[in-house]
């Protein structure tokens, strides 16, 4: 027997015809390069993402061709979000953070047709150009500088549409975006979101026990626009019709500060290096900024018990989630469960810091080579997923079959344990855990431990090899303005927990560490710097 039901398809056409018909005197604001503010409402974006989508059809855009975004979080990268898609194309998002010939080499493997670059940017797409087939680049016009020949202005590109746009008959599992992982581990991969994936994401997105992204919140993504549909935050905010304020390339403490005063923002989110620096500019400036009470969104990487505190005192509350490019990124959300809200402080952080629960529509499970794990707090295995946003191969790469178990579920690469009240807690990337005398380290929960220490600022554990032990920690530290904290000390603070063969043998101090382009410490830098480690003897 069949349902009744009709065969709605989920698109991101639906949510761009909600917000313009909806909420179209709803704000959206973006801070440009001369920090002035760029303001226009819902119903401004809805006709110019339909103009951008007339426009790129009439180009010769076919169904299913990738058009490329070189862009920070702004206005026209938003209209890029929705008229891409709206069109029939695929947004691809590149990571204007990588070396070039990784831009290069991430653009040819996905066949982008058309570029859409901020003026700002065009420096580092000439250092692109001549390894790239871009059919036409469009430029913002983000200063009062002219676009030089050879590109096409994008304001004049959209304001030759006549209004009169039809939106193609877009099947939900079309592609609809695209986004390539950080390659940390070998060449970037890319992964293809579907309309229903994207859509079904934007909804868990704002549920309750969620991020719970409302009509009411002021919101602000400090995560890049070109890292995993920006956490899914820009579909958020138009399916809901909240005001949106995306901070173009202005992303120190200072600057993020005053767009949440003045702005009354209620819900940003970033990884935790942003709160850091936000915390630090706090600290120092003392009743300097008026904030709402409101919520930070973290994910990336994750955020020790020591941050989650002090934000805590400035009445912002943290959510973590977990996932990765192949999760859209949400696979798991942490919001305390009700009977936790008896708890003493000392546990609900506890629960804080951990990655969470499955989102709806996600499973989980915890894999050893003896099976699926107990949910004991205790026993490691492999993070492995399921879900209706979750990829099941990559981009054009059928050599990476591997990345999946025979029974269908993706295998993460991250090692976790999972607590009696099905809580996750990510104990480290496989590839960081250190391997000491037959034991496992958990370099994450010694680089948690080690940030809670009043001195310092930033710590990342690495592996380095031992000829007794296989294996032995090293801890890089960044200490805090004007700090000298000595390995004496550290390693008596690490003294009550942590037993002393899990304590690091060595301590370096750096300025600052390495990270990845989404925040993340990279780690593959320490350990080429550890490669001729001397043990004294």
């Amino acid at each position: 027997m069949r349902g009744t039901m009709m065969d709605y398809p989920l698109t991101l056409i639906h949510i761009l015809e909600r917000v313009g018909k909806l909420f179209p005197e709803v704000d959206v604001l973006s801070r440009l390069p001369d920090r002035s503010l760029h303001r226009y409402t819902y119903a401004d974006f809805y006709r110019r993402a339909r103009a951008l989508a007339e426009a790129l059809q009439k180009s010769g855009l076919r169904r299913g061709d990738r058009v490329a975004t070189l862009m920070w979080n702004h206005y026209a990268h938003l209209e890029a979000y929705y008229g891409i898609p709206a069109a029939g194309g695929v947004t691809h998002t590149l990571n204007l953070r990588l070396a070039p010939q990784d831009i290069a080499y991430i653009a040819n493997h996905a066949a982008d047709r058309f570029l859409i670059v901020d003026d700002i940017l065009l420096p580092l797409y000439e250092k692109l150009k001549n390894s790239t087939q871009f059919e036409r680049v469009i430029v913002v016009p983000l200063t009062a500088e002219p676009v030089g020949p050879g590109f096409e202005n994008y304001e004049e590109f959209i304001s030759a549409s006549s209004g009169q746009f039809d939106y193609p008959n877009l099947e939900e599992n079309e592609a609809a975006s695209m986004c390539y992982t950080s390659g940390t581990t070998g060449r970037p991969k890319g992964v293809v979101f579907t309309h229903r994936s994207v859509v079904l994401h934007t909804l868990i997105e704002t549920t309750a026990d969620n991020f719970a992204i409302s009509h009411n919140d002021v919101l602000l993504p400090v995560v890049s626009m070109f890292h995993v549909n920006g956490w899914g935050l820009p579909f958020s905010a138009a399916l809901t019709g909240c005001k949106l304020v995306l901070p173009g390339p202005h992303l120190d403490a200072e600057s993020l500060l005053e767009l949440m005063e003045t702005q009354n923002v209620t819900v940003a989110a970033g990884v935790p290096t942003v709160w850091l620096n936000v915390i630090e500019n706090l600290e120092k400036n003392p009743g300097r900024w008026k904030l709402l009470p409101m919520r930070v969104l973290v994910g990336g990487a994750a955020p020790p018990v020591a941050l989650i505190r002090k934000l805590d005192q400035y009445g912002i509350r943290l959510i973590q989630g977990w996932g990765l490019t192949e999760s859209s990124p949400e696979a798991t959300t942490n919001q305390l469960k009700a009977y936790m809200q008896s708890w003493s402080d000392e546990e609900k952080y506890a629960v804080t810091a951990m990655a969470g629960i499955p989102t709806p529509l996600t499973e989980l499970r915890i894999v050893s080579e003896d099976g699926e794990v107990p949910r004991d707090g205790k026993t490691m295995g492999e993070i492995q997923l399921r879900g209706a946003w979750v990829a099941s191969s990559y981009y054009n790469l059928p050599e990476e079959k591997n990345k999946w178990t025979d029974d269908g579920w993706l295998r993460t690469g991250d090692v976790g344990v999972l607590d009696q009240h099905g809580y996750l807690k990510v104990a480290d990337r496989t590839k960081d855990l250190v391997k000491s005398g037959g034991e496992w380290i958990s370099s994450l929960d010694l680089e948690n431990a080690l940030v809670a220490h009043p001195d310092v600022r930033e710590a990342a554990v690495i592996a380095v090899s031992h000829p007794k032990w296989q294996e032995r920690p090293v801890a890089f530290i960044v200490a805090k303005d004007g700090a000298q904290p000595a390995p004496k000390e550290l390693r008596e603070f690490l003294a009550d927990k942590f037993a002393k063969w899990q304590v690091p043998d060595a301590f370096v101090f750096v300025d600052e560490l390495p990270h990845t382009s989404t925040g993340k410490l990279l780690k593959t830098e320490l350990r080429r710097r550890c490669q001729d480690w001397k043990w004294e003897t």
